[in-house]
């Protein structure tokens, strides 16, 4: 299995980072109705929820992505690195959320979307 592809994974169980960064420690946690207890969250706590719910909605085109350069036969060491490089500008991106640091989230947000494209296009 190519780095590529290991990103894909790592990218897949990333929002479930988030979910437990969100619930962990916080009180009132009721497993029953978790929905309910995330929309309750404020601060930081709300912002690792939201960032679970961007992750999971970058996931689809990422592996789509990674999937098409590799039946293309895209030069791998350049899969591979844009993968990668997707992979931490996402952790990043999910800290920056965290942390509450709006300006600099989007740019690194739009920065791991380049990524993605780039991936299409060295497929191309």
């Amino acid at each position: 299995m190519t780095i590529a592809y290991w990103c894909v994974l790592i990218v897949g169980l990333l929002p479930y980072a988030f979910a437990i960064a969100a619930k962990a420690g916080a009180s009132g946690f009721n497993n029953r109705t978790p929905r309910t207890f995330l929309a309750g969250l404020e601060g930081w706590r709300k912002r690792a929820d939201w960032v679970q719910h961007n992750t999971f909605e970058a996931l689809p085109l990422f592996a789509a992505a990674v999937i098409i350069a590799h039946q293309l036969d895209a030069a791998q060491g350049t899969v591979n690195t844009l993968a990668v490089t997707f992979v931490i500008l996402r952790i990043v991106y999910g800290l920056l959320y965290i942390f509450d640091k709006p300006t600099l989230r989007s740019l690194i947000w739009f920065a791991a979307l380049i990524c993605v494209i780039a991936l299409f296009f060295v497929a191309a």
